[in-house]
């Protein structure tokens, strides 16, 4: 068992779930999932950790698959507007969607130490930003959550 997030969870089992979930949407959809987008999401879900285009670019032209920026972003263009991957701004990065059949506004809590990122739910109708909708009538068509703090394990380590 590995550390995924803040959570223990079967690496390996992971993996090969995320990549079946997008390969299913993708034939529901009638999508291309190509295999340099397949290549680019195994990377995300390998890490479980937000990776730069061009961290993700460099293992690409390792790997033979492409030397061009444009590779590596057309892919994580595709992944991120399909919902099977979110960037994180804070990071100019980019993390496997954990919910990718799920319809989810996401938040993420980013460790300011050891910079993991675990994705969570969100519901920006609620709470304070709720009553702000109410008062103005504005709607939220996308939200992006981040948190910045200490993972466990960081915390763990500060506190000792």
């Amino acid at each position: 068992m590995d550390a995924i997030g803040f959570e223990t969870h079967d690496h390996k089992g992971c993996i090969r779930d995320g990549l079946v979930a997008v390969e299913t949407a993708c034939a529901d959809r009638g999508l291309q999932f190509t295999p340099v987008r397949r290549r680019v999401l195994e990377l995300l879900l390998e890490g479980h950790r937000a990776m730069g285009a061009y961290e993700i670019l460099d293992v690409l032209r390792e790997e033979g698959i492409g030397s061009q920026p444009p590779v590596a972003y057309r892919a994580l263009d595709f992944l991120v507007s399909h919902g099977f991957a979110h960037k994180i701004e804070r990071m100019n990065a980019f993390i496997a969607c954990t919910h990718p059949n799920e319809t989810h506004t996401p938040a993420f809590l980013i460790c300011r130490k050891c910079d993991a990122v675990a994705e969570t739910h969100a519901d920006p109708a609620s709470g304070l930003l709720g009553r702000v909708l109410q008062d103005t009538g504005f709607r939220i068509e996308q939200a992006v959550i981040e948190a910045v703090g200490l993972c466990p394990a960081c915390a763990e380590a500060e506190a000792a």
